[in-house]
């Protein structure tokens, strides 16, 4: 069977994702493409050899006969209402991140999926598709390291643009680690405080940078996250688990190693895209077989009400400066 996919956002992250499922997964085809701006879509149309179809509106390329599974890589605004048609529609939809921009939106789509009555949603979160990740939650599964107990955890970038200001550095930036540590811990989030300590030069006069976020876990896991995204030297990801009996960190990307003008030293990387680049890969073909089999995986929409959860939580705390409470509501039977 090959997997009709409709993709709904034609900007930067929907082509990627669109020549990966061309050129590297097996299993589908783009079938149509929908953008505001139309001219968006004829060029990835024409990247891809000019045979999709391109649809007016995402609503059409939903209802299209021609779609039988949606990408939804579109504005964040516009996710709710995207997911929701394409459960309605019976179709399977893997969103990029923010399943929606509030809370709210995201319990509306847990009820329409509910009422569907199957899983439908996957939502990109590609960190759990990442090898390193993977590794980390096999050791602790194992009870390798015993218990868990704390967590040390950075997420840098070189710089941000202008546009970046300081609630991004939650909804934008921490997010991957919200959803990732909790999938990691299989635990809840239940407090947050976010710190600031001195400021860097390099960032701009809308950002606080760097920031501190300290969470607490419903299983008393207390975890340390440093986002600073104006580090200069480039993109670096770290995680270190402690447990009762051992410490395990996070594999570093491979990178060669270089003896040269008497020094030893190996590149950094520079891009999130290059980082994640097989974990986007892994977590687009786990959509595409899971479409093909009835059997939809990876995070879900509840995680994707967590996340959104755990942000406003922190947001709050990077305004009141003091430690917000973080409460889900309880977690249906059909995510169980």
């Amino acid at each position: 069977m090959t997997v009709n996919i409709g993709i709904i956002g034609a900007g930067m992250i929907g082509e990627a994702h669109a020549l990966r499922i061309t050129q590297e997964l097996t299993g589908a085809r783009i079938s149509a493409v929908a953008d505001v701006d139309e001219a968006n879509a004829h060029h990835l149309v024409e990247r891809l050899g000019g045979e999709a179809h391109v649809y007016e509106s995402g609503e059409a390329l939903i209802a299209g006969t021609d779609v039988d599974a949606i990408l939804v890589t579109s504005w964040g605004p516009t996710h709710e209402d995207y997911v929701i048609a394409a459960i309605q529609a019976g179709k399977p939809v893997f969103c990029e991140k923010p399943l929606a921009t509030t809370a709210e939106g995201c319990q509306r789509i847990i009820e329409a999926e509910i009422a569907a009555g199957r899983r439908l949603v996957q939502v990109g979160y590609m960190r759990r598709f990442d090898t390193g990740y993977r590794k980390l939650k096999a050791v602790l599964d194992a009870g390798k390291l015993g218990e868990a107990l704390m967590i040390h955890a950075a997420h840098r970038n070189a710089e941000v643009p202008e546009r970046y200001i300081t609630p991004m550095a939650i909804e934008d930036t921490l997010v991957h680690e919200l959803d990732v540590l909790r999938w990691l811990l299989d635990d809840d989030f239940v407090s947050a405080q976010v710190v600031f300590p001195r400021k860097t030069r390099y960032a701009h006069d809308k950002v606080a940078d760097p920031q501190i976020v300290l969470l607490e876990t419903a299983k008393g896991v207390r975890i340390d996250v440093e986002v600073f995204v104006n580090c200069r030297y480039g993109y670096d990801i770290q995680c270190q688990l402690v447990g009762e009996e051992g410490i395990a960190s996070l594999p570093q990307p491979e990178s060669l190693e270089y003896r040269q003008a008497g020094r030893l030293s190996t590149d950094i990387l520079q891009d999130w895209k290059d980082r994640f680049a097989d974990a986007f890969s892994v977590e687009l073909q786990a959509f595409i077989d899971g479409t093909a089999s009835g059997d939809i995986q990876g995070p879900s929409s509840w995680d994707g009400l967590a996340a959104a959860v755990a942000s406003d939580a922190c947001v709050k705390a990077q305004q009141s400066g003091q430690i917000e409470r973080i409460e889900l509501p309880e977690r249906p039977a059909f995510y169980a």
